[in-house]
């Protein structure tokens, strides 16, 4: 094809200045033959000068000045030589020349081919354009006309005003920001070229047909700036598998007439050149099989010609990484977005669906043809049902709806059930295509069991496709039968397809991708191939929000909503129908229950996000499933932020909260909503609260929510906040609530309301009956227009609040005129010239309680004037005036009136009264003042001044003294955090002397501190000055300050820096004060030096009785003083460390307190050298009583010395000593040595690594004790090892010394591994014990034997009175030796036996036979112990002898009702019984009547322990607590008893008067019941 001459239209001088640029870069890549021509063309005057120029740039630049200044001919023979001699003239360039050189030029068509070529191929592109949109076209019903056709444009809003924080987002990647929102039509996406237009839209939204409308109306000739458009789509792109050009891709799908290379290198050369002339369109990026690649991982692509992989080559033109100029149109579903990357010129629109008039119109359209009366019934039903107008919202959707309503109504029958779910249309749909098999033609049999096995087939083929993300399918795919009955039918189309090495051919699709999902979702329920586990898998619940690192989706979207739709009742027998099988009615509900449970489990769960909770709302509504969407629908509120709430989401929002039997809040922020939306928003039966928050909602949105709103009968609060509401959508706001008469509450805060608005709304409040609240903050508004606002809103006697921070109120009950009122005026502008006018307005409130004037410009002078005024207008409670320029000369004004007004009780001026300043009044006497005496208002009122986190000088803190001195009340003062100086502390310490109502002085250096004064004279008083660097020489002025208080009762000048010199000079003062309770000095950094100063201030001064002091870790220093019943003096040293001559020091300073009681020393590492003096001196010592040494690193020696040194002492002495060492064979050693050594020792105890030794006094001073006297006889008493890691091998050495210890009467061993040694010492040394009245042996790891040989060796005196034996593995033979030996102690009145064991039935009864010959026994624990039947009535038999029982313990017997009445039927005789302990038994009903019998007669009886037995009827023994009057403990813990045990312990509670604890852990009581609120009731863990 010859290109035909077209005249250049404009003028040519103009056309030279256009192209100045490109004829530079031209020619001055010629060579100087071409620029020699040109020059010829020039005067020579003027071409002297030109030529003289030495850059050929600044020569050619010069000479196209030239031409475009001269005349039209000249300019046009200039053109001609460029057009003729030039060489790689740019395309674009050479075909704007080749229009104006034809008459001129002697070879006119000398580069006329690849200019014909180029226009060639452009009328191809074209033509095949145009094949394209009518193969997509064929069905449509309506024309498309794209100017009339709306998309959404999205676009980010920066921050609106003053002191709005929420900053614009740069990303999609956040789902919280500000998008907002203004329609284009389709038709302005190609007009402004060179950017990125992604269409977003939903399945059947109508992407597919309106690009390729846009690709229809270019080749018609629109868009004339788009030179060549290709269109793409993703499913056929899908089909290449190889790296490809962009060249090879795009005439792949385009190529060039009859495979022209030459054609195609001009083509690709001129979009190389012109890229800005050059359009793409990629259709359907939600049907692509893989993701773009991030532009950050291209190479850098400089040839244009290399084959790269087909996710680069795409992300490569829509991220403009090449061709930047290009215009590049993406369509895809709304949740694909982010892959688009958000590349320079990226802009996002969504299409818009139907609105009613559109579902009307496509309606008509559709029936238009099929008669007017199915026509007129068609179109009514679908814009008159709300279930079928919501989902034809979107296009395809409004067509799939006809061809349902047309089906329903050409089908038989006059019952006409219409779908109430798009799952149960699609059911419709398939119907209606099964239908055109036969012609339409009806037989007896439903036609999915007619052709069940083809829609097995393809619902099988359906879901395949979506597992492997595949949508169009090959000849391959499935059989010719099944084809051609998809295509009869109408379920599959015919698709063209282009291969990737050229050849074409012909697959299929479904009808649309819905249908494919709907038909897998049948596949997934009728299948007994899929288990419930797989079908549960495809119920995940999508989110609408999407990051750039998630993960490419697979492209469908709605399978889980079919899934579930398939779930629901009305679609039961369809699925039957399927099946086919006889008794498959079962397994269809099973399945159908299945789903409806995972979206019962999804409705459970607290952590769905809002787009989750609209999905799972779509799924119940689908499944019409009542409970289900009760479940839903129970939240207290539904968050939905930043998505597109379209008809269909707010259908089934409906759906679910209509179904709750409670109100919702409706809370929606960011999310983009049609007008037409609003509308269902009356089916919102119980939304009572609905917020909307946006800067997308602006006065048209108010307006079309007005229109609803008197239709909520249950909404009572509306917000609508952070929008673009103004005056003129406020009035008609507040002019629609009118007709509301339920609303309490509204909120229009944060929007672009001025004074006009703000007065509309607030001149509505009094119209609205039950109005409570209206908030209008951060709206504009001005001084005047606030004080004009308070005046109108003094005259509504309901409202409570008003507050103007932009704007707020609030208000109560309207025919409650004392109800309190808030007045909040906050960055208003208010100074003291406003504060008279403003306190006059105030006037008008009849019952203010809150002032707020934060955040104004008052001043001290306006703070001033506000102090006269406004206390005078009636009952405020609280005035705030914070951040209002008040200095510390207007907080000094404060503290005065604060003690000067009687009714101010509080003032907060943190942080100087700048940011900070509270006041507080006391309104009750003003209140009560009528009913109060004279002596009743004189109480005195509790007043506090916060001075928090100030940086007060010492000039202002005199000044705050002084006048704080004069306040007569209750007055604390809170200086946290205050930044005072040292000086500046000690002048409020110096309060304690001036004035002596202060009660404490409290000051923590830059943390919590205060001051209180009592209304009189204190008995006594706390200073505590901490953490404020108090060195030697402000000791000094401290201590003179405190010589003049004489009430001072703790001082604690912990965590500063006296060091020993300021201890020391702090000691010497310590006789001058008077303190009569403690001094801390902890954390002053004070060596060994500084301790023993402490130490001698015992010596110094006479009132000190108690000195502490540690060193380490735990840094303490703290001297106490006389106390009532403290006769001696304590002195504890720890970790201190100390040197020779620091223990010679301290030597010398005990050695002068004659009055030392008790000293410890604790981890102190004591030397040798001066240890000894040490010890020699604490033994001289005679008042000492008690000494303790603990981890001091003494040796055995060293403990030796010491032990054989008390031997010379002649007064009781305790002494403890502790070393890590102390265990197993060196404690047991050490033992023996000490009693070898010392022959006054009375009580030894071994607990763990700690000794304790108690020596009697020596009564002959002068005689010492010579070891290992053949007639040595020891005093000791009692001895006992507990737990201290000693076995039976390491005993040896102490078998001789206690067999001496003839007066020995307690022997305790516990947790002692016994051997055949350890049998063998007890065999030994018990023998020899002959006045032994206590013996423990609780020992672990014996053997049968040797167990044997224990109880051969047990006491046969009659002194022996108690015995313990607890855990030990008796056998036969044990049992038989101890039987008698119980015979053998008559006088026995304790026997420990719990959890022993290892013996026969038989000899069990043997053993209680014997137990019970001890008739003497007071008490008996025998927990766990194993006894059959007989042998539990043996014993309880023998208990009606033990007249002397005072403690029995059986737990975890086991006892069942027979044993417990055999056992409670003796209670009666045991009359001193005060323990009874029977938990872990099992009692039932005769049980616990039986001991309810007995406790009537216990009234010696203290603790009854039934915890755990079992029985949750216990109200019986609970009433019989009455006849128990010494009753003090009762545990009746896990037994399940409810309130009615309860009630009886709370009213027999009275009689119990000595009654301490009563444990009910782990019975359901309601412990909120006021009668149990009896402290003694003991809840815990219930």
């Amino acid at each position: 094809m010859r290109m035909e001459r077209v005249d250049w239209p404009g003028d040519i001088l103009s056309l030279v200045a256009q192209e100045a640029s490109a004829l530079v870069e031209l020619l001055c890549e010629q060579n100087s033959g071409v620029l020699d021509r040109i020059f010829a063309l020039v005067e020579p005057k003027t071409l002297d000068h030109r030529q003289s120029l030495t850059n050929t740039r600044d020569r050619v630049s010069a000479i196209v000045d030239y031409f475009k200044s001269s005349d039209r001919n000249s300019c046009r023979r200039f053109l001609t030589i460029v057009y003729q001699y030039s060489e790689n003239i740019p395309l674009l360039l050479e075909t704007t020349l080749v229009s104006i050189t034809v008459e001129s030029s002697p070879s006119p068509y000398v580069k006329r081919p690849r200019l014909d070529h180029l226009q060639s191929y452009m009328d191809a592109l074209k033509s095949m354009v145009l094949q394209k949109y009518e193969s997509v076209a064929q069905a449509v019903v309506k024309d498309i006309r794209l100017e009339d056709t709306w998309v959404y444009l999205r676009h980010r809003n920066p921050p609106r005003g003053k002191d709005r924080t929420i900053q614009p987002q740069a990303s999609l990647d956040n789902h919280e920001g500000e998008e907002s929102e203004h329609k284009v039509s389709v038709e302005s996406l190609l007009k402004t070229t060179s950017r990125v237009v992604t269409l977003l839209g939903q399945a059947g939204s109508g992407k597919t047909l309106l690009v390729h409308c846009l690709g229809r109306d270019w080749a018609e000739g629109s868009f004339p700036s788009i030179h060549l458009l290709f269109l793409l789509e993703f499913r056929q792109l899908n089909l290449i598998s190889r790296d490809l050009s962009l060249k090879e891709l795009l005439f792949l799908f385009y190529p060039a007439g009859d495979d022209d290379e030459e054609q195609s290198d001009a083509v690709f050369e001129f979009i190389l050149s012109n890229p800005e002339k050059v359009c793409f369109i990629f259709d359907g990026y939600d049907e692509f099989r893989a993701k773009l690649t991030h532009p950050e991982k291209l190479e850098s692509i400089n040839d244009p010609n290399k084959p790269l992989p087909l996710t680069d080559l795409l992300s490569g033109l829509c991220s403009r990484r090449f061709l930047p100029d290009c215009t590049v149109l993406v369509t895809c579903r709304p949740r694909d977005v982010t892959d688009m990357f958000g590349s320079p010129g990226f802009i996002t629109c969504e299409l818009q669906g139907f609105d009613r008039l559109g579902v009307k119109e496509y309606a008509e359209q559709y029936f238009h043809k099929k008669g007017d009366e199915l026509k007129k019934k068609a179109v009514n039903l679908l814009t008159n049902n709300r279930h079928l107008l919501s989902m034809s919202h979107v296009p395809g959707l409004c067509h799939i709806c006809c061809v349902c309503m047309e089906h329903l109504f050409s089908s038989d029958g006059t019952d006409l059930q219409l779908p109430t779910s798009l799952t149960q249309i699609y059911m419709q749909i398939l119907l209606a295509f099964l239908k055109r098999i036969n012609g339409g033609v009806v037989s007896g049999t439903s036609p999915l069991q007619r052709y069940r096995s083809k829609i097995v087939e393809m619902s099988q083929l359906a879901l395949k496709g979506l597992e492997e993300s595949t949508i169009v399918f090959m000849d391959t795919d499935a059989s010719p039968e099944l084809q051609e009955f998809g295509v009869k039918s109408g379920i599959l189309s015919c698709v063209k397809l282009t291969r990737e090495d050229g050849s074409s051919g012909y697959g299929f699709t479904f009808m649309h991708l819905t249908m494919q999902e709907f038909l897998a979702a049948l596949h997934l329920m009728t299948s007994q191939n899929i288990t419930e586990s797989q079908l549960k898998k495809k119920l995940n619940l999508k989110t609408r929000w999407t990051t750039k690192i998630d993960p490419k989706s697979v492209f469908t979207d709605s399978l889980h909503v079919y899934v579930c739709g398939l779930a629901a009742e009305a679609c039961k027998s369809s699925l039957v129908q399927l099946k086919g099988t006889e008794g498959i009615t079962a397994w269809v509900q099973k399945r159908q229950a299945t789903v409806r449970n995972v979206l019962l489990g999804f409705a459970g769960s607290t952590s769905q996000t809002g787009p989750k909770i609209v999905e799972l709302c779509r799924c119940a509504h689908e499944t019409q499933d009542a409970k289900l969407a009760r479940a839903i629908g129970s939240r207290p509120q539904f968050e939905l932020r930043n998505i597109r709430l379209n008809a269909v989401d707010m259908d089934s929002l409906a759906f679910v909260t209509a179904a709750a039997d409670q109100n919702v809040c409706l809370d929606i922020g960011g999310c983009s909503i049609d007008p037409d939306c609003l509308e269902i928003l009356p089916s919102f039966k119980n939304v009572d609260h609905l917020i909307f928050r946006s800067r997308k909602y602006d006065d048209k949105f108010a307006e079309a929510l007005c229109g609803i709103l008197c239709k909520l009968q249950a909404l009572q609060k509306l917000d609508f906040i952070s929008g673009g509401l103004t005056d003129v959508g406020a009035a008609k706001l507040a002019r629609a609530l009118k007709d509301c008469p339920h609303i309490t509450h509204l909120n229009v805060s944060d929007n672009s309301l001025n004074d006009e608005g703000i007065t509309e709304i607030a001149e509505t409040l009094c119209r609205l009956p039950n109005i409570v609240s209206v908030l209008m903050g951060k709206n504009s508004i001005s001084t005047d227009g606030i004080l004009t606002l308070v005046e109108r809103m003094s005259a509504c006697n309901s409202v409570q609040k008003v507050h103007v921070e932009y704007v707020d109120f609030e208000n109560t009950d309207l025919n409650n005129t004392e109800e309190p009122k808030n007045v909040m005026l906050k960055q208003c502008n208010i100074n003291v010239s406003n504060v008279i006018s403003l306190c006059n307005k105030l006037g008008g409130f009849s019952y203010i309680t809150l002032v707020d004037l934060s955040n104004n410009s008052l001043g001290n002078k306006g703070l001033k004037k506000i102090l006269d005024l406004l206390p005078k207008l009636g009952m405020i409670q609280e005035i705030n005036v914070s951040e209002n320029g008040v200095d510390m000369d207007g907080v000094v004004m404060l503290a005065s009136a604060l003690c000067n007004q009687k009714n101010l009780r509080k003032v907060d001026a943190s942080e100087n009264g700048k940011k900070k300043l509270v006041l507080w009044f006391d309104t009750s006497r003003r209140h009560n003042s009528r009913q109060l005496t004279p002596n009743v208002t004189g109480i005195h009122l509790h007043k506090k001044l916060s001075l928090t986190r100030s940086d007060i000088k010492p000039v202002y803190m005199t000044k705050l003294c002084k006048q704080l001195v004069k306040c007569e009340n209750l007055l604390d003062i809170d200086l946290s955090h205050v930044d005072l100086s040292t000086n500046g502390a000690l002048l409020l310490i110096r309060s304690l002397a001036d004035c002596q109502r202060v009660t404490a002085v409290e000051l923590r250096h830059q943390a919590e501190a205060f001051i209180k004064f009592v209304p009189e004279k204190a008995e006594a008083a706390i200073c505590k000055l901490t953490e404020y660097k108090l060195c030697k020489s402000n000791v000094e002025k401290l201590s003179r300050i405190l010589e003049n208080c004489p009430r001072l009762s703790e001082l604690d000048l912990s965590h500063n820096l006296l060091h020993d010199e300021g201890v020391k000079c702090f000691v010497d003062y310590l006789p001058k004060l008077k303190i009569s309770s403690s001094v801390s000095l902890t954390g002053n950094q004070i060596t060994q030096v500084g301790a023993l100063h402490l130490v001698n201030s015992m010596n110094t001064c006479e009132k000190v009785v108690a000195v502490e002091v540690s060193l380490g870790v735990e840094d303490q220093s703290l001297i106490k003083f006389v106390q009532e019943h403290v006769n001696g003096k304590t002195l504890r040293l720890r970790e201190c460390s100390f040197e020779v001559i620091h223990l010679k020091k301290l030597v010398e300073i005990v050695n002068r307190c004659p009055r030392l009681l008790t000293l410890e020393l604790s981890s102190n590492s004591l030397h040798s050298q001066g240890l000894f003096s040490l010890l020699d001196s604490l033994v001289e010592l005679s008042t000492i009583q008690t000494v303790k040494l603990r981890s001091n690193g003494l040796s055995s020696e060293q403990i030796e010395y010491f032990v054989k040194k008390l031997s010379s002492c002649h007064q009781h002495r305790d002494t403890r000593i502790e070393e890590p060492w102390l265990t197993g064979n060196a404690v047991a050693s050490l033992i023996a040595k000490c009693l070898n050594l010392q022959p006054h020792i009375k009580e030894i105890s071994v607990n763990r690594a700690s000794i304790n030794i108690i020596t009697e006094g020596n009564s002959s001073p002068r005689s010492t004790f010579v070891g290992h006297s053949e007639n040595f006889s020891p005093a000791l008493q009692s001895i006992s090892f507990d737990d201290c890691d000693i076995e039976g091998q390491h005993l040896a050495p102490l078998t001789l010394p206690i067999q001496k210890c003839h007066a020995l009467q307690d022997l305790r061993f516990s947790q002692l591994k016994v051997d055949r040694k350890g049998a063998d010492f007890f065999s030994a040394v018990i023998p020899f014990l002959r006045n032994l009245r206590n013996l423990t042996l609780d020992l672990k790891g014996a053997a049968e034997d040797e167990v044997a040989t224990l109880m051969e060796a047990l006491p046969k005196t009659t002194s022996f009175e108690s015995l313990s034996l607890s855990q030990l593995v008796l056998g036969d033979h044990g049992a038989t030796v101890l039987e008698r030996a119980l015979q053998s102690v008559p006088n026995l009145k304790s026997i420990n036996l719990s959890q022993c064991s290892g013996w026969t039935a038989a000899r069990g009864r043997d053993l209680v036979r014997g137990l019970v010959q001890c008739v003497s026994l007071a008490e008996i624990r025998l927990d766990s112990v194993i006894l059959d039947e007989e042998g539990i009535t043996i014993l309880a038999q023998g208990f009606s002898r033990l007249t002397s029982l005072r403690r029995l313990r059986l737990e975890s017997w086991r006892i069942g009702d027979s044993g417990t009445y055999e056992l409670v039927k003796y209670i009666p005789s045991w009359t001193e019984l005060v323990k009874l302990s029977l938990s872990e038994n099992q009692f039932g009903q005769q049980g616990s009547m039986s001991l309810c019998e007995g406790l009537m007669s216990m009234k010696a009886l203290k603790i009854l322990h039934l915890t755990s037995i079992g029985s949750s009827d216990l109200v019986g023994v609970a009433s019989s607590l009455k006849h128990c009057p010494s009753i003090e403990d009762v545990s009746l813990s896990w037994n399940l008893c409810d309130d009615s045990l309860a009630r009886t312990l709370a009213e027999i509670l009275p009689l119990c008067t000595k009654l301490k604890r009563l444990e009910l852990w782990r019975n359901p009581i309601t412990k909120e019941d006021e009668n149990l609120k009896d402290q003694r009731l003991n809840f815990s863990s219930v």
